[in-house]
């Protein structure tokens, strides 16, 4: 069968709409303006192109938007000078620091430097510690981005045997537990786990976040799974997930594409983040 594809750019222009009309309804009540300040250090391209996404995004839902590009050298202490600044701002609800950081900065230091009700990368540990026990926190955009295609695709969790792989602290775990909170059964896979394959194949619903192309095959899935690919990776000819999709189309019921998939919803969601950061709405 022809797996249905999961079209995350439809499903985040969705969103971004709703988005658009509540802060147009926030500017006519004279509520809070959503404000996010987004920090580049360095000229790494990639995240040059991240950065102007970020902007564009927030220009497009009438967001405040400003962004501090930083020379390479920059050290850690004018780093968390900004941030301290920016914290102590009430026009702006949230600030995010463009990963990676030269090496001249710990990346530890700067996250735990935003304040908690700041962080709309939802990476500060208070923000994580409240993901863990289940109280209102700032959720990872792309794993956020994640359960927002599941809910959108109309896919039921509750019972189902979820399989993640991958175990990173941006998208693996937190993900596990978003999937966990809606009672699904949750198996963690990583490079290490033994017989990848036997854990794949048991899955209702198969996240695969691994930064490796074709690390899941046709074979690797049963018939009738949703199959939710992050990776992006740059290869001759073009980008492609970590999922061999031809392959794994074939088999499940439905699929994310790349690109088109899960890459829209993580900007999305950092929207939907910094909206609620200013109004307090969780």
């Amino acid at each position: 069968m022809a797996a249905r594809i999961i079209d995350g750019k439809a499903i985040a222009a969705e969103i971004r709409a709703g988005i658009k009309d509540k802060i147009a309804l926030l500017r006519a009540n004279n509520g809070p303006v959503p404000g996010l300040a987004v920090i580049l250090v360095g000229e790494d391209p990639a995240s040059q192109t991240y950065v102007r996404n970020k902007e564009r995004a927030c220009q497009a839902v009438g967001m405040h938007s400003e962004v501090y590009r930083l020379p390479r050298d920059t050290n850690q202490g004018k780093l968390l000078e900004l941030i301290d600044e920016l914290n102590g701002r009430s026009d702006i609800h949230g600030i995010l620091v463009q990963l990676p950081v030269p090496e001249q900065i710990e990346t530890a230091a700067i996250i735990n430097a935003i304040r908690p009700e700041k962080d709309v990368d939802g990476f500060h540990p208070v923000n994580v510690g409240r993901l863990m026990v289940g109280e209102p926190a700032m959720i990872p955009c792309t794993p956020q981005g994640i359960m927002a295609l599941l809910d959108h695709s109309g896919v039921e969790l509750t019972g189902k045997k979820a399989v993640v792989v991958g175990r990173s602290n941006i998208v693996g775990k937190p993900v596990a537990l978003l999937l966990l909170q809606r009672h699904a059964t949750v198996t963690i896979c990583h490079s290490r786990t033994k017989d990848l394959a036997g854990h794949t194949r048991q899955a209702d619903v198969l996240v695969v976040a691994t930064g490796r192309p074709g690390t899941i095959t046709g074979e690797m899935v049963k018939e009738g799974a949703v199959v939710i690919d992050v990776g992006v990776n740059r290869v001759e000819g073009g980008l492609v997930g970590d999922v061999a999709f031809d392959e794994v189309a074939n088999k499940a019921a439905a699929i994310t594409p790349v690109p088109g998939g899960v890459g829209p919803m993580t900007i999305t969601m950092l929207l939907q983040n910094t909206l609620q950061a200013a109004t307090g709405v969780w």
